[in-house]
């Protein structure tokens, strides 16, 4: 499964809209994908979405940094 992680840089700033960030995850379950996310990332995690379909077909075709990040 793909996951789209909706994410802030730091953990001690408020979050801020325009400084969200965005990448994609590819795990076995959501549980898998915030584990790696944890243990991988010091990041202030928002928000952890599965996507596939159309979905994913839109963010592949309209988002030029779309990769799948590995750990």
């Amino acid at each position: 499964m793909i996951f789209k992680v909706i994410y802030q840089e730091s953990k001690n700033q408020i979050p801020n809209r325009e400084k969200t960030q965005s990448m994609f995850l590819e795990a076995e379950s959501i549980i898998e994908a915030r584990e790696k996310l944890a243990n991988n990332t010091p990041y202030n995690i928002e928000l952890v979405q599965e996507i596939s379909g159309a979905h994913l077909e839109y963010e592949q075709e309209n988002n030029p940094d779309f990769k799948i990040v590995e750990f």
